[in-house]
């Protein structure tokens, strides 16, 4: 719908064009007023013609601004009653257009309902195994060794955040006293995308390993590296070795926090080293912790999980997420399978948060069914085959 801003109505696009042509031409613009805005569309422009050629004198005008103006197929917008020209708009967006906040929440809604969808595929042999919307992921027993069901699972990924499992446990390779207080530097919080932190804060080991497994602190992993011996770079060749001494031959660190996409591993890697991260309890205690409050020389700051498996019926041993975009988002987590072994679930390359946990959880209710013997291992709901 065309709107008059000058005289304050709406009207057709016949009669906004007829008033402009009659600055030029006077006694137009009445004609038009006279034509446009009760009737309107093809209607209105057959009203203002007839009238025209009761007026020789502007015929030869109106004809013009008719033939220019016509739309090309299916007339012109029918007029409604005039109105201000901000009421008008107002009123119509708000009737055609949801809000902003309302079309975000239900985008949430729609990738949370197709996320909690289990789907899955048939392999080679004819079995249907689950097929993931990420870019690799596994299953693995580490009390048998035997790897339950992979994809792409050898293939090497920025592993962003998972970086801190590594962290942490060479970390505590060192026996610290958790209780000692440490600065925090300037250079610990530069850029450091999610830190609780402030520079020259005082602060525990304690209180730094919460931060760095709960909240993914960026900060935090750095503060530990830093003061450990021999500083930053020593403290990344260690986490190297011992890499190395835990066999996770493709894996290799180029930071503490995850930031650095050069940090890179593979859903197998990974598999192990959470398995054998939640073997020392002091780490994994701390990853089960749904809130934690952190004292630092200035004030408290209550730190909640990022990993939202927890408060799930999943039992969760032990659990770290990560994502930078480089690596979509990441999820690491070992599980325990209701009167059976534990499980280490790896989602690698997810394309959105929700998936990554929506898709372990559909792992996992595979290896539970199939141990109940539930044909595709649906053991939590609904599920859709893949033809491929």
């Amino acid at each position: 719908m065309a709107i008059d801003r000058e005289t304050g109505w709406a009207g057709s696009p016949y009669s906004l064009r007829l008033k402009d042509l009659s600055y030029k031409m006077p006694g137009l613009l009445t004609l038009a007023r006279s034509t446009g805005p009760e009737t309107g569309g093809e209607a209105g422009a057959t009203s203002t013609m007839a009238a025209l050629r009761r007026t020789p004198g502007l015929v030869a005008a109106a004809v013009a601004v008719f033939w220019l103006t016509a739309p090309a197929a299916g007339g012109a917008q029918a007029a409604t009653s005039p109105k201000p020209v901000a009421s008008t708009t107002r009123a119509t967006v708000a009737r055609t257009r949801p809000a902003a906040p309302q079309r975000r929440l239900t985008a949430a809604q729609r990738a949370e309902r197709d996320a909690a969808q289990a789907k899955f595929k048939r392999d080679l042999y004819g079995n249907l195994v689950p097929d993931v919307r990420a870019a690799a992921a596994i299953v693995y027993d580490p009390g048998t060794g035997e790897v339950i069901w992979e994809e792409n699972a050898h293939v090497q990924r920025s592993i962003a955040s998972l970086t801190k499992l590594m962290t942490v446990t060479t970390f505590m390779a060192d026996a610290p006293d958790l209780t000692q207080q440490v600065t925090v530097a300037s250079s610990d919080v530069r850029r450091a995308s999610v830190t609780y932190l402030r520079a020259g804060e005082r602060v525990t080991y304690r209180d730094l390993l919460h931060l760095t497994l709960i909240a993914s602190d960026n900060g935090a992993a750095r503060v530990l590296a830093r003061t450990a011996e021999g500083g930053t770079k020593a403290f990344i060749e260690r986490m190297n070795q011992m890499a190395q001494h835990l066999g996770l031959t493709n894996t290799h660190y180029a930071d503490p926090s995850g930031l650095d996409a050069r940090n890179v591993s593979t859903a197998y890697d990974i598999s192990h080293l959470i398995a054998y991260v939640v073997g020392d309890d002091r780490i994994a205690s701390i990853m089960r912790k749904p809130s934690y409050q952190v004292h630092t020389s200035r004030r408290t700051v209550t730190i909640r999980s990022t990993n939202k498996l927890l408060g799930t019926e999943v039992d969760v041993r032990g659990g770290k997420t990560g994502f930078i975009n480089a690596a979509g988002y990441c999820l690491a987590t070992l599980l325990q399978v209701p009167q059976g072994s534990q499980v280490a679930v790896v989602v690698l390359g997810a394309t959105n948060s929700t998936l990554r946990f929506w898709e372990a959880r559909h792992l996992f209710n595979w290896v539970v069914g199939r141990s109940q013997g539930v044909v595709g291992g649906d053991a939590g709901g609904g599920a859709t085959a893949a033809k491929r």
